[in-house]
């Protein structure tokens, strides 16, 4: 396995759809902040040498994060958007570390990933691109617009499709040449494997084994606490 890692943690976001009074990483999940959740589950991450959060400058909840003060965490002013958050935590780290240092990223909505799953990820076998994703279950349809409403155009092979999550690693300098030359040239990124593949790189697909919900609507709140409830319950509740 892999150490000596860095993890950037973009949550400079304010999560608009959750139409909450606070940024969604702030919403509170089994009576904490969700951030604070996800950074716990970082840190306990084997190997792990640092993290980089980029925030917002007008962020005023981060610093009450117990988490906030663990000397391995660090931060950043993030940007407009998730790249530019990425980019700000990524050029912290050009000059700290040396270039071909692993670094991952995370989602700070992602607090349920479990140590299975990155290990995986980490494992000296698995390509120093790649990420965790989850193989397309249902049927896939690409959909066009008729009559203003959107219709099956066909159905596509879902033996091709995977459903990307995080973390996402990448050699420090090679990640930050993709994405600052992508932001550069006006391109759409999406994800950090998004701005490699735009200049020839093929991430590998690392196939994900448990829960790792993104929350993003309300209701992806309730799941992620029924989640972590039946992780970290007593085992004679499990029976």
């Amino acid at each position: 396995m892999i150490r000596d890692y860095w993890v950037v943690v973009p949550a400079a976001g304010t999560g608009k759809r959750m139409g909450a009074d606070r940024p969604k990483q702030y919403l509170p999940l089994m009576g904490r902040p969700l951030l604070s959740l996800t950074l716990e589950n970082v840190l306990s991450w084997p190997g792990l040498a640092g993290i980089v959060v980029a925030l917002s400058k007008e962020d005023g909840f981060f610093p009450h994060l117990k988490e906030a003060q663990n000397p391995k965490v660090h931060t950043v002013i993030g940007g407009a958007e998730r790249a530019d958050s990425v980019l700000a935590a990524l050029t912290y780290l050009i000059g700290r570390a040396v270039d071909d240092t692993p670094v991952l990223v995370h989602d700070a909505a992602r607090p349920c990933i479990t140590r299975r799953d990155i290990g995986a990820l980490l494992d000296e076998g698995v390509s120093p691109i790649a990420l965790l994703a989850r193989p397309a279950s249902d049927t896939v349809k690409q959909s066009r617009t008729l009559d203003g409403a959107p219709c099956a155009e066909q159905t596509l092979d879902r033996r091709r499709i995977w459903l990307a999550q995080t973390p996402q690693r990448a050699p420090l300098h090679l990640l930050y040449s993709c994405l600052s030359r992508a932001l550069k040239q006006g391109k759409t990124v999406t994800d950090e494997a998004s701005a490699l593949e735009m200049y020839g790189h093929s991430p590998q697909l690392v196939a994900v084994q448990g829960d790792n919900l993104k929350v993003t609507h309300p209701f992806d709140l309730l799941v992620a606490e029924a989640i972590l409830r039946l992780r970290y319950a007593p085992t004679e509740d499990k029976q």
